[in-house]
């Protein structure tokens, strides 16, 4: 097992914990963007749908795995990301500035959902932003002149410098590099003060607030970061798709995200991407084993839903820490073998007698 002398707080807050995980990572990222070359255009689409959950799932997790905020209304984020950049474009507006304006505009709701609900937490907020899911829903169903209402917006591909991302190789390298630039900017928000004070705010509200953060302004900044990730997810849903309509941005898309968020990991980008992956493929993994399962489970029309909720409860009572948890801790049994021990990642129940509800 490694270990790294800190001599300075630079060394502590550093992108890259080991100077050989860059390189791991430029892997990675070499092989994603050689992928086309050896997949079809089928398996390149689903791809292309991880990286753009793992856009939302990352702003999701921003939220509540580093912020400790719980949110169901990310959905209504997703879908105002996806009016925002499906109108903007059909305005003449250019894809570029189209596809973060989608992200400032959910960014700015999601300062006005966080203005109001600093005083919940908990269930409270939970319930607080799923109301706000059904209130955008309701919105883009009831103003027709700007959205169609129920017959739905048709979305003309992207153009950027003249050159539409019409093919599927195209639209999967656009979204491949913003998931890239996501996932940097998150863990460099993580590292800053803004970053450690939200992760403050999760740990503890009270030793937070005793140190000088101000509990609103971390709070709303949480919530409009992440609302903004999670717009501009949506406008590259809408662009994907090619139509787009309000029974696409149900609760049930809120909940798949924060399926994605369990599943994967809380409290890690790499969780995020993880859920985002495992919830993706689920369905394509069902397909493929349905000729091997009994009849009567393989007929039934809700199986894929059934399958959601079993793995949350599965994943929060076995392994509470997700994938990126299961992958740490055997990554951690062959770094530490033979002196490994069972109960090295076991939780420890600590809270302030404060906090106590």
């Amino acid at each position: 097992m490694r270990f790294v002398m800190k001599k300075d707080y630079n060394e502590d807050i550093r992108l890259f914990k080991y100077r050989s995980t860059f390189f791991w990572y430029l892997a990675l990222v070499i092989g994603c963007f050689l992928l086309p070359a050896v997949l079809g255009e089928y398996m390149l689409a689903q791809f292309t749908f991880i990286y753009m959950y793992s856009i939302a799932t990352v702003g999701l997790m921003l939220l509540m795995g580093y912020t400790g905020q719980i949110s169901l209304g990310h959905a209504a984020f997703f879908g105002i990301g996806a009016y925002t950049a499906a109108i903007s474009v059909s305005k003449g507006i250019p894809f570029l500035v189209s596809l973060p304006l989608a992200g400032l505009v959910a960014g700015v709701v999601g300062i006005a959902v966080g203005l109001p609900a600093l005083r919940l937490s908990g269930h409270s907020l939970a319930i607080a932003t799923m109301g706000l899911g059904f209130i955008v829903e309701e919105i883009m169903v009831r103003w027709e002149s700007l959205t169609n209402g129920n017959m739905g917006f048709i979305v003309d591909p992207p153009t950027v410098f003249g050159i539409a991302l019409d093919t599927e190789r195209r639209f999967y390298y656009l979204c491949l590099i913003l998931l890239i630039l996501t996932v940097v900017a998150a863990r460099n928000i993580l590292r800053s003060p803004t970053g450690r004070a939200m992760i403050a705010i999760r740990d503890s509200e009270v030793a937070a607030q005793a140190m000088g953060i101000s509990l609103p302004k971390f709070k709303t900044t949480a919530f409009a970061i992440s609302a903004f990730f999670t717009g501009v997810a949506g406008g590259l849903y809408a662009f994907k798709l090619t139509f787009i309509n309000p029974e696409s941005f149900t609760i049930m898309v809120s909940i798949e995200f924060l399926a994605m968020i369990i599943i994967g990991g809380l409290g890690s980008i790499h969780g995020a991407i993880y859920g985002a992956a495992f919830l993706i493929m689920l369905p394509q993994a069902i397909i493929m084993t349905k000729d091997y399962m009994p009849k009567f489970i393989a007929d039934q029309t809700g199986l894929e839903p059934a399958l959601y909720g079993l793995m949350i409860i599965l994943f929060i009572l076995f392994e509470p820490m997700g994938i990126y948890g299961r992958w740490l801790k055997t990554k951690f049994y062959f770094e530490m073998f033979p002196l490994y021990k069972k109960d090295s990642f076991k939780r420890e129940k600590k809270y302030f007698k404060a906090e106590r509800h």
